[in-house]
């Protein structure tokens, strides 16, 4: 059901590989909500992915730009408001890379080239958005910029290697240029830290499935679907949080709040008795 919350707002969405993915949910919601909106990915990614079957579902535009490019990003913010006829209301950032993660490099043994591949694929391509968009003066007063993080930023996941600093330098740049563009334009700058979620890229992550079921277990509501990620990522995108900024959002079903479930010491103590 739409309740038209993104009526007449415009945007860009990044990160859309497949069906799995949450920014293409948002994708879905947002088109529903009666936004506007430019999809982009990297242009290996576009090629691994079904970007175009969202494209047409969506009726928006593809502009492929690498996130870790300046050049590439000005012409993505440059090309979104000549397609969509002005600035922009809401962008989502959904990037994420670990060449360690990929070849199962365990943490004491990180590759630091991939390393820094990492850093800069997942967090250092928010800042370089964030620029771009504040240079060109592409974003409208009260515009939304959302990117995904995960709880790896602030818990130790030992698979997560490499990821972790990079989410946990993801919401740094949230918190930062979330006072600077709050300052200059009332942008509204946030991170959502989602539950486990069975995305491609999620579940490239070395023990995905325990860790999935863990969370589960420890939740009281249980994992967050990807699906209602993207109604908070759209509820972000709206009027109606516009006094929300520099946040970190756990939308995790209250697994971060939860010292020990009831479910976790059954197990426990079957596996004990």
């Amino acid at each position: 059901m739409s309740n038209n919350l993104l009526a007449g707002k415009v945007g860009i969405i990044s990160g859309a590989l497949d069906e799995k993915s949450i920014a293409w949910k948002v994708a879905l919601k947002a088109h529903a909500e009666g936004a506007r909106f430019v999809l982009t990915n990297a242009p290996l990614a576009m090629r691994m992915g079904e970007i175009n079957k969202l494209a047409e579902q969506c009726e928006a535009l593809i502009i492929p730009a690498d996130a870790t490019s300046m050049e590439d990003l000005e012409k993505l913010f440059s090309g979104a408001q000549e397609h969509l006829g002005g600035k922009l209301d809401f962008v989502l950032h959904s990037i994420g890379m670990s060449t360690n993660i990929r070849k199962g490099k365990h943490y004491g043994e990180l590759n630091y080239e991939w390393f820094q591949k990492t850093l800069d694929v997942s967090a250092l391509s928010f800042h370089k958005m964030l620029a771009v968009a504040e240079k060109l003066d592409a974003m409208n007063e009260w515009g939304s910029v959302v990117a995904l993080s995960y709880i790896a930023a602030q818990r130790v996941f030992p698979d997560y290697t490499d990821m972790s600093q990079a989410k946990a330098v993801l919401e740094s740049i949230a918190r930062n240029y979330g006072y600077r563009f709050g300052k200059l334009k009332k942008v509204r700058v946030n991170t959502i830290s989602q539950s486990p979620t069975k995305t491609t890229a999620g579940t490239g992550v070395g023990g995905f499935d325990a860790f999935y079921d863990y969370a589960d277990k420890m939740s009281p509501l249980g994992n967050a679907p990807a699906e209602a990620c993207a109604d908070y990522c759209i509820s972000l995108f709206s009027d109606l949080t516009r006094y929300v900024t520099m946040q970190n959002l756990l939308h995790d079903g209250g697994f971060s709040s939860t010292g020990i479930s009831e479910d976790i010491v059954e197990t426990m103590t079957k596996l004990h008795s």
